[in-house]
């Protein structure tokens, strides 16, 4: 197993406590690896016996008709008495009320609770009715930059990284396209897998959606279009264009299933003047670049939506919420906030036109608070500053240890 420290030390940091830890994210992005991790910790860091580590995947056929109140009584049995009990439950959203089932042991016993999931039942109001005040969520995302190069590095020399984000985009971070060598066709084939097995499990047979094919339709279109702002009814306009008929709801439901099965990330656009969120016209991005290509084929004329993709991830990882900014003149790609913190971040391909750089700085420039500015770009020789705003290589960013 390759570490992954940043989430692992973050969960680590609530181990014997009473929260239960949960961990979401999409399908393959490694949370039962995490899983495995924190076991290993807690056996040689901690010197817990293995008698007090209890582990189960619900995904297993063995506990397809398992209920609640079986999972309960069987986790029970599994107790040490007199001894705190570890216990790591694996996709437990398999198990309908499994919140019940956490919530009991949680309240009655000596437990400490580990959970992943991937899809809607991780998200409903049931976790926040039966946990309430009692869990912890962390959100597992696939490699980051930094990440997919130690990754690679187990089994080849990387090159520089400037060389190797061109790979990055094109692969994505799904850490079983990345425990070996792999061409690119077969990095794809894994992650459609991923993606036939989220759209098909967690999606068409959960909902029983009836018309595959318009929902695949819909998913497609919002594939094509990262990075551009658009709304339920562009999508259905669209459609009706190619004569598909499709109401603005049903686009919105299917939106939001894909935002459920965590294959989306919706990015709302925020009035930088009038300091409030705007409910029209959002942007989405990917869980993982390579979806697009999985799904789409590789298109060059796309990296640039890719970048932007790649940059919005790695924000969120580090515990940034983001926004677009709109400003008078435009649109700013990213406002990132955490606690007292905010960055302003633009990702342009390349800047090497005059125009180009007068779109990306001016709008900037439009900002009069002192909180950091970023132009980000792929150009080889990019850095330094212009009137205080950092430009940097997209590379270089992601990275930077400085945000």
């Amino acid at each position: 197993m390759i570490e992954r420290p940043m989430y692992v030390d973050k969960i680590m940091a609530y181990a014997d406590t009473p929260f239960v830890k949960i961990l979401t994210g999409v399908r393959r992005c490694g949370k039962s690896t995490m899983l495995k991790m924190i076991m290993e910790k807690l056996r040689k860091e901690k010197g817990i016996p293995e008698e007090q580590i209890v582990s189960y995947r619900f995904d297993s056929m063995e506990y397809e008709d398992m209920t609640a109140k079986q999972m309960f009584t069987e986790l029970k049995e599994r107790l040490v008495p007199d001894e705190k009990t570890y216990l790591f439950l694996d996709e437990v959203q398999e198990i309908t009320g499994w919140e019940k089932a956490v919530n009991s042991l949680a309240s009655d016993y000596d437990v400490d609770i580990y959970v992943t999931g991937s899809n809607s039942r991780m998200m409903s109001s049931e976790i926040s009715t039966y946990l309430t005040g009692r869990y912890i969520a962390f959100r597992i995302y696939t490699l980051s930059f930094a990440e997919y190069l130690t990754f690679k590095s187990q089994y080849t020399e990387p090159d520089n990284p400037k060389t190797e984000l061109v790979n990055y985009i094109r692969l994505g971070g799904f850490p079983a396209t990345h425990l070996q060598e792999y061409s690119q066709d077969e990095v794809y084939t894994i992650v459609r897998d991923i993606y036939n097995s989220t759209i098909f499990s967690d999606i068409v047979k959960r909902n029983q959606i009836r018309k595959v094919d318009q929902l695949e339709r819909v998913v497609k279109y919002t594939f094509n279009n990262v990075g551009n702002t658009f709304s339920a009814k562009s999508i259905s306009d669209y459609l009706k264009s190619e004569n598909r008929k499709i109401d603005n709801e049903t686009v919105y439901s299917y939106l939001e299933k894909l935002e459920k099965a965590y294959l989306l990330h919706r990015c709302s656009r925020y009035d930088v003047k009038r300091k409030e969120l705007l409910k029209t016209q959002e942007k989405f991005y990917l869980a993982d670049t390579a979806l697009r290509y999985s799904v789409l084929g590789f298109n060059s004329d796309t990296v640039a939506a890719s970048l932007e993709n790649v940059v919005y991830l790695e924000l969120r990882r580090r515990g940034y919420a983001v926004n677009i900014g709109k400003t008078p003149e435009g649109e700013i790609d990213f406002i990132a906030e955490k606690q007292n913190e905010k960055l302003y971040v633009q990702v342009t391909q390349e800047l090497k036109t005059e125009k180009t750089q007068k779109r990306e700085y001016e709008r900037l420039l439009e900002i009069h608070d002192n909180y950091p500015k970023y132009v980000l770009t792929t150009d080889a020789f990019a850095g330094g500053n212009y009137e205080g705003i950092h430009t940097m290589h997209i590379a270089d960013f992601l990275l930077s240890t400085a945000y």
